[in-house]
């Protein structure tokens, strides 16, 4: 970490900020504070926006978990932000149709070129969206037209939030080095 994280139970100056940890911690649901948080909470103002921007994205969206994590963890594997792949992963391998061979082409496909097995034109699409945002941002209309195909304008919007939010908290946690994952290989599954 390049920053030292803020204390565990973080020591809050003002009533305020101590509902904005009371804040992320009930988003957590089991009421700990992950090493993200704890970097966060350094500005308590802008951890509290990121708790309800996040928390929006990961739970109120009408996205399959296996579309959402696959963008999730794809964007986590571009950016080599591999505290968010082990936190991410899990998700993804906990859903009921997602096999051992979905992880590793989310994993292990080259950029810009899917090579392994994904369950669906969906799926692959996801894949297809996530690396060009994150490597390109600027969207073939090839790669855009796949998505929009496979999903409604509700969920092409929800994609997009998901993919774009994620780059950010990728970006974040590596220029920090949060959780101390930057220089790893990537996992070893």
């Amino acid at each position: 970490m390049r920053l030292n994280y803020v204390g565990n139970p973080p020591q809050c100056a003002t009533a305020e900020d101590q509902a904005i940890v009371e804040r992320v911690k009930q988003r957590r649901g089991d009421g700990c504070l992950l090493e993200l948080d704890l970097s966060l909470l350094h500005a308590p103002p802008v951890a509290d926006g990121w708790n309800s921007f996040l928390g929006a994205i990961r739970t109120r969206t009408t996205l399959a978990t296996s579309i959402r994590e696959t963008a999730i963890c794809r964007v986590a594997v571009l950016n080599k932000a591999w505290y968010e792949w082990e936190h991410h992963v899990p998700l993804l391998e906990a859903c009921a149709h997602v096999q051992e061979a979905h992880v590793q082409t989310v994993l292990r496909s080259p950029p810009h070129r899917i090579q392994g097995s994904l369950p669906d034109e969906q799926h692959r699409a996801v894949v297809a969206y996530a690396d060009a945002m994150t490597l390109d941002v600027d969207v073939p209309e090839v790669v855009f037209e796949d998505l929009k195909n496979a999903f409604s304008d509700k969920e092409v919007v929800e994609i997009t939030a998901t993919i774009a939010a994620y780059n950010c908290v990728s970006r974040f946690l590596v220029a920090l080095d949060v959780g101390e994952r930057n220089g790893q290989g990537g996992p070893s599954i």
